[in-house]
C-alpha cells in the first residue's frame, strides 16, 4: 500500500518488529556521562586502572603536529569531543575511544612534547608544560575532559561495535584498522598469525609507518580473499575493497564457527604460496628492488596469488627464471593506477600464473 506521497506504507507488524528491535539493542548499551579533570586521568593512566586495549586498539599514530594541535585546542578553552569508556571484570577503566588523546595529555604532562607550529598561541611554540607560567599549568590539569562511560556488564562486542563506529579527531582509521577492531573470530585470529610468520615479514616488508597501520594484516587479507574467489570471477566485488575484504573475513568468521579445520588447509596453502615465493623470487621477495623498505599492494596481489593459484594447479611446479619480473609489461600491470579495478585484478593475477605454468 502507498501513501499520498507515493511512498510505500509499512504493514504494522513490520512497525512492531522494528520498534522491538530497537528497544533490545538500546537495552545492551547503558551508559552515562562524567568528567574527569585532566590531572586525574594522567594519573589513573600511568597507574594502570585506566589503559588501552591493544588487542582491537590501533597503534599510537599521531605525529606531532596532531599532538600539539590538540594541546592548543585545550589551552584556548576549546570543547574536546567526547571520549569512551568503559568498566571491565578486572576492575579496571578500558579506554574504548581516545587513546591517543589520553597519550598525548600523558607526554605533555611529562615535557615529553614540545609545542610547535602552534597556528593561534603563536607566542607559545617552542614550550613545553614545565615551560608555562604556574597559572596555566594549573589551569590545564584541572581542565575537564567529559566521558562517556560504559556501565558494567557492557560486551567486549558492544565495545569493538563502538570503536568500529566512533573515529574521533586526529587521523581518521584506516579501513584495516577498522576491520581488525570490529570483526572478531577464529578466521582473523588466523589472519593476525599469518601476519606473524617469519617467512613473510622477510619477502613482504613493511615500513614501521605503514605496519603501525597494520598494512601486513591488510596484506594478508587481500591474499586470501582474492585467492578464495578467482574462480568464482570475484563475485560481488565492484572495486570497493573494503567492503569486499570485510564481507568476506565477516563470512569465513561464522563458517570457522562450524568448521576450524578449514584453518589447516588455510595455512598450508599460505605456507607453501611463500615457500615457492623465496626460492622464485630470492631475497629481495615482493619487493620492487632489493634494497626497497616496503611491498606495494599490487605487486604482492599479483604475484602471491599468481604463484598459489599456480602450484595448486601444478602441485610440483618446478621454479623457473623470475627475469619477467623486471620487464615493463609486468611493471604496467602492477601500477598503481586503477589497482582495485576488478579487470585489472584479475589481469595481472593471471599474468603471474601464466607465465609460471607456461610450458607446463
Amino acid at each position: 500500500m502507498k501513501n499520498g506521497k507515493g511512498n510505500v506504507v509499512k504493514l504494522e507488524s513490520e512497525v512492531i518488529k522494528s520498534a522491538q528491535q530497537i528497544s533490545e539493542k538500546k537495552q545492551d548499551i547503558k551508559f552515562d556521562t562524567r568528567d574527569y579533570v585532566i590531572n586525574y586521568l594522567i594519573q589513573q593512566y600511568e597507574s594502570g586502572n585506566f589503559y588501552i586495549p591493544l588487542e582491537y586498539q590501533r597503534n599510537f599514530i599521531w605525529g606531532d603536529k596532531e599532538k600539539c594541535f590538540f594541546i592548543e585546542s585545550i589551552l584556548m578553552g576549546l570543547p574536546i569531543p567526547f571520549m569512551f569508556f568503559a568498566d571491565t571484570d578486572d576492575g579496571r577503566i578500558e579506554i574504548v575511544d581516545g587513546a591517543q588523546r589520553t597519550q598525548t595529555l600523558v607526554q605533555f604532562a611529562q615535557n615529553d612534547l614540545e609545542l610547535n607550529d602552534l597556528k593561534i598561541l603563536t607566542d607559545s611554540n617552542g614550550f613545553k608544560f614545565e615551560d608555562f607560567d604556574p597559572a596555566i599549568q594549573r589551569r590545564f590539569l584541572n581542565t575537564n575532559i567529559r566521558v562517556v562511560f560504559l556501565e558494567e556488564g557492557t560486551t567486549e562486542k558492544v565495545r569493538q561495535e563502538i570503536f568500529k563506529r566512533i573515529n574521533t579527531g586526529g587521523i581518521p582509521a584506516t579501513p584495516t584498522e577498522t576491520r581488525r577492531g570490529s570483526f572478531e573470530g577464529e578466521f582473523k585470529n588466523f589472519l593476525e598469525e599469518c601476519v606473524k610468520n617469519k617467512k613473510f615479514n622477510k619477502l613482504a616488508p613493511r615500513t614501521k609507518l605503514t605496519e603501525d597501520r597494520y598494512e601486513g594484516f591488510e596484506l594478508v587479507s587481500r591474499f586470501f580473499a582474492y585467492v578464495d574467489n578467482y574462480n568464482n570471477d570475484f563475485i560481488g566485488y565492484n572495486g570497493n575493497v573494503t567492503e569486499y575484504i570485510d564481507n568476506y573475513i565477516d563470512k569465513q568468521n561464522k563458517s570457522c564457527e562450524t568448521n576450524k579445520e578449514i584453518l589447516d588447509d588455510y595455512k598450508q596453502k599460505f605456507e607453501n604460496m611463500l615457500d615457492y615465493a623465496e626460492l622464485f623470487l630470492g631475497a629481495r621477495g615482493f619487493r620492487k628492488t632489493i634494497s626497497s623498505k616496503s611491498t606495494p599492494r599490487a605487486r604482492f596481489e599479483a604475484l602471491a596469488i599468481g604463484i598459489s593459484l599456480a602450484i595448486q594447479d601444478k602441485p610440483d611446479l618446478e621454479v623457473k627464471d623470475a627475469s619477467w619480473i623486471d620487464e615493463d609489461e609486468f611493471s604496467k600491470r602492477t601500477k598503481s593506477d586503477a589497482a582495485n579495478n576488478k579487470s585489472k585484478l584479475i589481469g595481472r593475477i593471471q599474468y603471474v600464473k601464466d607465465k609460471l605454468l607456461m610450458g607446463e
